[in-house]
C-alpha cells in the first residue's frame, strides 16, 4: 500500500476529524473510501462520454431509430405483446 501526504484545508480537516470520531473510522479510512468514490464516479462519467460521442457519430452517419418504433416498443412494456426493443 502507498502511503501519500496531503494538506487539508482547515474547513476539511476539522469535519474530517469529527467525522472520524462519530463513525469510529480513522481519516485515511475516510480519505481513501472518498478517494475510491470520486475514481468510480469519474470512470462512470468517462464511460458516458464515450457512450455519448459513440452516439452523436451513429446520428451522423444516419444510423436512427424512429420515433414511432421507440414509441410503440415503451407503450408495449409490461403487455402480453410486449415488442422487442427497435433496432437499426
Amino acid at each position: 500500500m502507498g502511503v501519500t501526504s496531503v494538506r487539508l484545508q482547515p474547513e476539511i480537516e476539522d469535519p474530517l476529524k469529527d467525522l472520524s470520531k462519530r463513525l469510529d473510522r480513522s481519516k485515511s479510512y475516510l480519505i481513501n473510501q472518498a478517494v475510491k468514490e470520486f475514481l468510480a464516479r469519474n470512470s462512470l462519467e468517462e464511460q458516458r462520454w464515450i457512450e455519448t460521442l459513440d452516439a452523436l457519430n451513429s446520428v451522423k452517419s444516419g444510423k436512427l431509430v424512429e420515433e414511432k418504433q421507440v414509441n410503440d416498443w415503451l407503450e408495449s412494456w409490461g403487455t402480453d405483446n410486449e415488442l422487442e426493443p427497435p433496432s437499426v
